[in-house]
């Protein structure tokens, strides 16, 4: 393997991506949290770097290319794997998560089968923007989960009533229960939201990606 810088920082987002879910194992809430928001950023973030730098600096390799959707997928997939799991199983966000789950795995068995004749399915700009919504969307839910957290170890010991009270402004809140709250509530739809999004563009990527495959999967006689 060359081990110039674009190549690194795919070797390092790969490794990242189990780091994700390790940060649950070892770590309580909200740090865990806290450290697998960063862990993921940062990881996505590279995810630009070395693509960019792969280009401008003509170091692209094939170890490159062959690494870099894998570290995409890993990332995605754990951390997906990781908000369900630490979730209430909501059907609104299983659904889209399995969707992508799905593609990903449907794809890259694609990718397998074809062998030599793989590079049809290159990666398209459409795919791009589905890695990115899949990544803000990701990070985002990462971030209400901080939210929850917090708001409920404002929240820890009181009365129900006195909650209702404090968020309804009828007693002085103190604690910051309602910007929590509203934190908690933005930050899980507008995350839900770009799964949605995120989880179209996979099924949009994945049927072009099964169209161009075709021509490669009928039987010869």
């Amino acid at each position: 393997m060359q081990w110039n810088l674009p190549n690194i920082l795919t070797t390092l987002r790969l490794i990242a991506a189990p780091g994700i879910a390790i940060m649950f194992l070892y770590f309580e809430r909200p740090y865990a949290d806290w450290f697998a928001l960063v862990l993921f950023l940062g990881a996505s973030i590279t995810d630009w770097f070395d693509g960019y730098l792969a280009r401008a600096w003509r170091q692209e390799t094939k170890i490159g290319t062959m690494l870099d959707p894998i570290a995409d997928k890993a990332m995605v997939i754990i951390a997906l794997m990781v908000i369900v799991g630490y979730s209430s199983m909501s059907p609104w966000l299983v659904l889209p998560a399995t969707f992508i789950l799905f593609r990903e795995v449907f794809v890259s068995g694609l990718r397998e089968y074809l062998g030599d004749t793989a590079g049809t399915l290159k990666v398209t700009p459409l795919a791009k923007w589905k890695t990115t919504a899949q990544m803000v969307a990701i990070a985002v839910l990462f971030s209400q989960g901080i939210f929850e957290h917090y708001l409920g170890m404002s929240a820890y010991g009181m009365d129900p009533q006195l909650i209702d009270d404090i968020l309804s402004g009828r007693v002085e809140d103190l604690h910051g229960l309602r910007w929590k709250l509203v934190g908690m509530d933005i930050t899980g739809w507008v995350g839900l939201g770009l799964l949605w999004l995120a989880a179209a563009l996979t099924l949009i990527t994945g049927f072009d990606y099964l169209r161009k495959a075709l021509p490669y999967l009928k039987e010869t006689r």
